[in-house]
């Protein structure tokens, strides 16, 4: 309805000869503009410094702690498959994707004292699942490809005045709320027990402001789609420019968020021309927002300390060779059924026989074969850092080695073009690109682990957001991006199959030589430099094998597949405790498990085909959530 009012003025003028399309324009399109980004900055801005100052963490906002992302995947989700809700209540569907995210991240942060590290190692493995989820649903959907993914990545383009008001009064009436819980919010640098005793319920105020923090991230994304860092970046300039107490704090942040953002999307509009509405400036705020991250690592208190899990212990129960032969004689199984069984053209069940089954045969077991590899190194690679980090959320996707990998491509497609071959250079390129950026970032902190870590998300973010403006030109190739992405082994032929089972073997074998470093460094640093274990040296050759196995392996079945998560996590469960077992139970296992997906995606919607990639990521899923609610390091 208030569109229909503001939108009279228009039509009313359209009949008079003095009608002016330049002064429409500038006032139902560039002025609302203006005001969004302005709301919208303002609203992140202030979302980002109450979580901050409830949780005491300088690096939480809503998409390090997973709330914008949550709330875009909700939307969605939700215009896919449920797009009459849409109308009934859009606000309230971004609000309960952000509300179910922030539930999850903030219910582990609570477990382990609200530790810096676990709340952003948790929303972001978070945010990186419901963002690779998001770009794999519209795949599915290409007829909205180009416009979900411009909105998704935070577009300001307005037609009306209907958004910014709406966001108006809603960013008002939080910060009305805002200032009733101000004084007992700026009791907490007190103290926990201080401010107990001073009568602050801490329980109900991280409640409440948790959730205006939550209403302001869902209402934003609702409106313009995910727009990130700028609650990180505002009131870390903030505090930059001499703002010490809460109430300065949250006074300055949302005036600093909404000039941030006017200035992204002036400087979006200026360069892109008139190809600015169809650019995310979501994306622009993330490619400046991850550097900044990335500079505040350093700053970042760790509470509580990485610890050896009690998983990595020697076992005596089992000494690694029944669990091993156990798993290779299941990895048989499933490769005999893979090569053999399948679908016939009336859809039924049926072998692979007769005079058609040599070509069968030639296109399936390619990619059989490369799945495998990719499946068995990205879990190498997981086993190599969760025994690093001791955190058994640890992967390689969350290296963000995927990500390069992933802009690699990218570049190849929009920039030069090339055949299956290229790509694989430009891939490998890309992913070499963003580990040598995250070693420098890390080499201060003699790369320790959870530096790595979460460097390796930041860049990722960033990354991502590269590729999320490629993709929303509309191009073509852009369909072929996310195809690859999705991890289809639709186009695997029989030399790059070969190529990735050479690199595979390579890799492992490389790999399970190193397996003494493996058992000595989770014992921690004191033991192994006493045996002569050279940490920082040790700590960079595995964490560059494991980017160089992910690499390799991202190529075939997409960044976004957590094997490297199962695999290694699943060989601990069967007993496997030590290096070599533990990697060679986690090779057969995650080659079995993409050997499945790619044998489940080929035959169960048959004679389409659902990318590998796309079904184990839809099975880590689930995965994911079960170890993050019940262990996470901090």
């Amino acid at each position: 309805m208030a569109s229909w009012f503001l939108a009279v003025p228009a039509l009313s003028e359209m009949g008079r000869p003095d009608y002016d399309v330049t002064r429409m324009v500038f006032t139902y399109s560039t002025l609302p503009r203006l005001a969004t980004a302005l709301i919208a900055g303002a609203a992140l801005a202030l979302s980002g410094a109450l979580f901050q100052q409830v949780l005491r963490n300088p690096l939480a906002d809503p998409t390090t702690l997973g709330v914008s992302a949550g709330a875009n995947l909700a939307l969605v989700v939700t215009s896919l498959f449920l797009p009459d809700l849409l109308g009934a209540g859009r606000d309230l569907v971004a609000l309960i994707g952000s509300a179910t995210a922030a539930v999850i991240v903030v219910s582990l942060g609570a477990r382990r004292g609200f530790s810096p590290y676990s709340l952003v190692l948790s929303g972001l493995v978070l945010s990186l699942w419901c963002g690779g989820l998001s770009a794999i649903l519209t795949y599915l959907n290409q007829r909205y490809l180009s416009s979900l993914f411009i909105w998704g990545a935070g577009s300001l383009a307005q037609q009306s005045w209907v958004i910014p008001l709406s966001l108006l009064w809603k960013f008002g009436a939080i910060a009305i709320v805002c200032a009733f819980v101000m004084r007992p919010l700026s009791l907490l640098d007190l103290g926990e027990s201080s401010s107990t005793a001073l009568g602050v319920r801490l329980v109900r105020l991280r409640f409440i402001v948790v959730a205006l923090a939550v209403a302001l991230a869902a209402f934003v994304t609702s409106a313009v789609g995910v727009i990130g860092f700028i609650g990180l970046v505002a009131p870390t300039i903030a505090r930059l420019s001499g703002a010490r107490r809460p109430a300065q704090l949250i006074f300055w942040s949302p005036l600093i968020g909404a000039g941030l953002l006017l200035f992204a999307d002036s400087v979006l509009q200026l360069a892109a021309g008139g190809l600015g509405d169809f650019l995310p400036t979501g994306a622009v705020t993330a490619i400046f927002g991850s550097p900044l991250l990335l500079a505040l690592l350093p700053r970042l208190k760790i509470r509580h300390r990485l610890q050896q899990s009690p998983a990595f212990k020697r076992s005596r129960r089992w000494d690694g060779t029944a669990p091993v032969i156990i798993a290779a004689a299941g990895l048989l199984v499933l490769l005999t059924v893979s090569v053999f069984l399948g679908r016939d053209l009336n859809g039924g069940w049926a072998l692979a026989s007769g005079e058609f089954s040599y070509d069968v045969l030639a296109i399936r077991i390619p990619k059989i074969l490369a799945a495998l590899t990719s499946g068995a190194m990205l879990a190498v690679a997981g086993s190599i850092l969760q025994r690093l980090t001791g955190n058994e959320m640890a992967s390689p996707e969350v290296l963000g080695i995927s990500a390069g990998a992933t802009f690699g491509v990218a570049i190849a497609l929009f920039a030069v073009a090339p055949g299956f071959s290229g790509q694989f250079v430009f891939a490998v390129a890309g992913a070499i690109s963003v580990l040598v950026v995250i070693f420098a970032s890390s080499r201060r902190s003699a790369f320790a682990p959870e530096r790595v870590l979460l460097a390796g998300i930041a860049l990722s973010a960033m990354v991502d957001a590269v590729v999320g403006v490629l993709s929303s030109t509309g191009d073509p190739r852009a369909v072929l991006l996310m195809r690859w992405m999705s991890g289809s082994t639709y186009l695997i032929e029989g030399s790059t199959a070969a190529t990735e089972v050479a690199l595979g073997a390579v890799l492992i074998a490389v790999s399970l030589a190193v397996r003494r470093w493996l058992d000595i460094l989770p014992l921690g640093p004191s033991p192994s430099a006493a045996v002569g274990v050279p940490l920082a040296k040790s700590r960079f050759a595995l964490f560059g094998l494991a980017g160089l196995l992910t690499a390799a392996a991202t190529l075939t079945v997409g960044p976004l597949s957590f094997i490297g998560l199962m695999g290694p996590h699943l060989a601990r469960e069967a007993g496997l405790a030590r290096a070599l077992p533990q990697m060679l139970g986690a090779a057969l296992i995650g080659g079995g498990l993409m050997v499945a997906a790619d044998f489940v995606g080929r035959t169960i919607v048959s004679p389409y085909q659902i990318p590998a990639g796309l079904v184990s990521a839809l099975i880590g899923a689930p995965f994911l959530m079960l170890l993050m609610r019940k262990r996470v390091v901090g």
